[in-house]
């Protein structure tokens, strides 16, 4: 099993078992619109018995969208999910076969979700961003128990025989009967998600009735894959790859679900292709196991760039992990000339003395920000990037199946963009995937407040923080942006609280992940910012050759206002540091082109072909021509609601012929370096 050449469905890519059970599809569904659920009992089992799920929705689609089956555009607030989880889900997930224990995954649920499996209440989590996961095992050893009672009694008709007499994975009449029950467990999940609360993270959703401007349709509940796995006792919870190019060699931290038995060790195996690159293993003595792997290859200063990974030649670097029991007379720590086959053994199947096997990949390469340029792998690196809403028209913020994330990696390539900035949403792992795996570098965002208070601080941090650990290893992600345009911060050039908030942000993430450039205000207000970031809708590429085609310009530019009418940077909690950042023109464009359209919204309008490519061109030739500026970003890839200002129709269909447009984007390419 190679991480690499996975097909984009499984939803978490860079830790891969072979087995796992997609619970997205029909569930039944209900609206709570007066949050009465929790004191009527729908948590229970079998719920009340006059059932209040009086609708089908099609998960992971958001009940506001077309795709879910329910298109209620709300506003409301709490919303009901149920569905069971039988003895073939169980199956599909790998239990028995890849461990005893079961994991159910959620990717996301907006914004606070409750889940009850069987009547017991399993998991509570908050962030509509971020995914969580809850072992159910004790759930189900729990209805084992009641089961086999039940049985011994004869209260269901049976001859009393004890299901539980060979323990968790004993079968009767029907496969897992014994756990699940011949009908399943009821599987429920509670999410509320205030539409009025601008404390809470939402991004571009919107908290008017209607969308309007530049914010759209809401998204509540559950709105990313759901899914379940089964795992050993003792498993691997979390990979993290850090590659050190100049040494030659990558760092692997690896977390234990539990503390390690005795005599337990961590083997790895790295390919590239069918070239073994590396394999090691070491011994385990903590559930925290940091690895660091040296690369014979690197080591050759005239070849080691030839598996550097960028967006002109992604090359991936395929990962098996195994965890292990030593002492069972498989291959001992000294073994390493037959580690090979026992990994790709131990992958194929999990034995007896394996406690766990997964796949995953990485990335081998290196960002930076020095004398005014943003590098890629020690090299200055243009960015041509383009603002990616991440939002479709019948589905909202989830894509409407896993190959439109793949359609619309291979898109944004095909205009001649090698960058994307996903624009307030934690995007769906697979796109991240995709890039890795296409070539597309990736600015990562998540949704911000929009008021600042002591319950936005707690709530954003915690959010961002578990973004940054869940995408820190794609190499396709080369900056982080906790912050944009001073959302949820907008007092901070006269509260000084806002700003120590910004530069804990960006301290935070560094302490998480110190190996990208953190912009800490994207638009204008930066703190300690490792790249000089600023939004500009001008209408005229004069304009912007005015602003930003000199030093001086520049250097005026970030002492004083921008063009925003926004303080480009504020220093009363701490002075801003000059250490050479880049300039980048962040936010620029908005070109609306919408044939007529009412509703239709835009920095500038456009009224035909010729218009809306000599407007689009005009800008990008100008940005080009400002030597000072390192890179852009285009708003915005497609029309998203009443906002008409992409490159193409909001169901991805081009304004200008393709060629045209990427004519437009790339330029004169011998014009600014790229790492070819």
């Amino acid at each position: 099993m190679r991480a690499t050449r996975q097909d984009g469905t499984y939803p978490r890519p860079q830790l891969l078992r072979r087995h796992w059970a997609d619970l997205c599809g029909p569930w039944e569904f209900t609206i709570d619109r007066d949050d009465v659920g929790l004191d009527a009992g729908w948590w229970t089992a079998e719920g009340p018995a006059s059932s209040p799920f009086d609708a089908t929705i099609q998960v992971p689609f958001a009940p506001e969208s077309e795709a879910s089956g329910v298109a209620d555009r709300g506003p409301f607030r709490v919303v009901w999910y149920r569905r069971r989880i039988t003895g073939a889900d169980l199956d599909a997930a790998g239990f028995d076969v890849q461990g005893h224990r079961l994991l159910l995954h959620l990717g996301a649920v907006d914004h606070t979700a409750d889940v009850w499996l069987g009547g017991h209440h399993v998991a509570r989590h908050v962030g509509g961003q971020t995914p969580f996961t809850v072992d159910v095992t004790p759930v189900l050893l729990a209805h084992q128990r009641r089961l086999a009672t039940g049985l011994t009694q004869g209260g269901d008709g049976t001859d009393g025989a004890d299901a539980s007499a060979d323990g968790p994975g004993a079968r009767s009449g029907g496969r897992w009967d014994d756990l699940v029950g011949p009908d399943g467990l009821t599987l429920v999940v509670r999410a509320e998600d205030d539409p009025l609360d601008v404390s809470q993270p939402r991004g571009k959703q919107d908290w008017k009735d209607e969308p309007h401007v530049i914010w759209y349709d809401r998204t509540t509940g559950i709105w990313q894959p759901v899914w379940l796995e089964a795992v050993p006792d003792v498993h691997l919870e979390d990979l993290a790859w850090e590659a050190d190019v100049p040494d030659g060699s990558v760092l692997l931290t690896a977390r234990l679900s539990a503390p390690p038995r005795a005599c337990t060790t961590l083997a790895v195996s790295l390919h590239l292709g069918d070239e073994l690159l590396a394999e090691q293993q070491v011994r385990v003595l903590d559930r925290d196991v940091r690895m660091r792997i040296d690369l014979p290859r690197q080591a050759n200063g005239q070849q080691y760039e030839e598996i550097l990974w960028s967006p002109e030649r992604p090359t991936l670097v395929d990962a098996e992990v195994v965890l292990h029991v030593a002492d069972d007379g498989l291959t001992g720590a000294g073994d390493a000339e037959d580690l090979e086959d026992d990994v790709s053994r131990w992958t194929h199947h999990v034995g007896p003395h394996v406690t766990d096997a997964v796949a995953s990949y990485l990335g081998l390469r290196s960002v930076a920000v020095a004398n005014g340029w943003f590098l890629l792998n020690d090299r200055p690196y243009y960015l041509r990037s383009v603002l990616e809403q991440g939002f479709w028209p019948q589905s909202l913020l989830t894509a409407p199946s896993a190959d439109a994330l793949r359609e619309e990696v291979r898109l944004i390539k095909e205009l001649g963009f090698n960058s994307a900035r996903v624009h307030q949403k934690a995007e769906d792992p697979r796109f991240l995937y995709w890039c890795d795996r296409l070539g597309l570098t990736v600015w990562g965002e998540t949704a911000n407040a929009y008021a600042y208070s002591p319950r936005s601080v707690e709530l954003l941090t915690h959010e961002w923080l578990e973004l940054v650990r869940r995408d820190r290893s794609h190499p396709s992600v080369v900056t982080w942006v906790p912050l944009n345009e001073s959302w949820g911060v907008q007092h901070g050039a006269h509260d000084v609280r806002q700003q120590h908030y910004g530069l804990g942000l960006v301290h935070l993430t560094k302490a998480l992940d110190p190996t990208r450039p953190v912009v800490s205000n994207d638009g204008w207000e930066h703190t300690d910012s490792d790249i000089w970031s600023v939004h500009d809708y001008a209408e005229r590429g004069d304009e912007l050759r005015e602003r930003y085609g000199t030093p001086e310009a520049v250097r005026e530019l970030l002492e004083g206002i921008g063009p925003a009418g926004r303080p480009m940077r504020l220093s009363a909690a701490a002075p801003v540091p000059d250490r050479g950042q880049p300039l980048m023109l962040t936010e620029f464009g908005g070109v609306s082109y919408a044939g007529g359209r009412d509703d239709a919204w835009g920095y500038s309008t456009a009224t035909d072909d010729d218009d809306f490519a000599a407007r689009v061109g005009d800008l990008l030739d100008a940005v080009r021509a400002c030597r000072p500026v390192v890179g852009f970003c285009w708003t915005q890839l497609t029309d998203t609601g009443q906002e008409t200002n992409g490159l193409l129709h909001a169901d991805r269909r081009p304004k200008l012929p393709v060629e045209v447009l990427r004519r437009l984007v790339v330029g004169d390419q011998k014009e600014r370096p790229s790492a070819g």
